[in-house]
């Protein structure tokens, strides 16, 4: 059965450190918590960092831990990139409102149907048992466009998802990202180059992911 998206606030931010991202985001869920803000759906970039979930194999991890910052987080998921060139979306949505809802399969719906309003088609896969999670939104070839990373504490979301617009690749080739060694990692910038077409502006991208995921617009956190 298809999940409605709840009503978000759109919330448009720019480049945003990660750490601080971070601490904003624990405030953004106290908020939410104690009902002095609604739901919400931040939209912003970071500079180049590699963050990690608790259970990441070590040698998921870069050789040169100098080379790119990186930095050990409380979400779900395994080892991946922020850095230009890339939306990262994070959902801070008191799920107390909705009752039992799987978020993450809502979350990868909506990107689709986003990236279909873009011209790209791509779909969600289903996780074998015993094997790395295939969360995401994928190509059809099987390349991986979007990686998505959640935690839920006391009924509220926070992190969500890393969506590749004109990233460069070359960085996935430092480490193993979500323990997908055997995965290749792709962008809109590699997608709409391939077909001849033009790459969408990250202003597109951020209207179209907000439209697709229900969201009110609001210009201030």
């Amino acid at each position: 059965m298809r999940l409605e998206a709840p009503e978000l606030v759109r919330v448009d931010l720019s480049e945003v450190d990660y750490d601080t991202a971070v601490q904003r985001m624990t405030g953004w869920a106290d908020q939410r918590r104690a009902g002095l803000a609604p739901d919400r759906l931040f939209l912003l970039s970071h500079p180049p960092v590699i963050t990690y979930g608790a259970r990441t194999p070590p040698a998921d991890l870069p050789d040169d831990l100098s080379a790119i910052p990186t930095v050990a987080v409380d979400r779900g998921g395994n080892a991946t990139y922020h850095g230009p060139g890339q939306l990262v979306g994070y959902l801070v949505m008191d799920l107390r409102r909705w009752g039992p809802v799987d978020v993450v399969r809502w979350l990868e719906t909506g990107l689709i149907d986003a990236m279909a309003a873009l011209g790209f088609p791509t779909l969600r896969r289903d996780t074998p048992p015993g094997s790395p999670s295939l969360v995401g939104v994928w190509t059809p070839d099987g390349r991986k466009l979007a990686s998505i990373g959640m935690r839920i504490r006391g009924g509220v979301t926070t992190h969500g998802f890393a969506l590749n617009v004109d990233t460069d690749l070359t960085v996935f080739d430092r480490f193993v990202a979500c323990s997908l060694d055997d995965v290749a990692m792709t962008s809109l910038d590699e997608l709409a180059t391939e077909r001849g077409i033009r790459t969408p502006s990250d202003a597109e991208v951020r209207d179209a992911v907000a439209t697709h995921l229900g969201a009110a617009v609001s210009q201030t956190p």
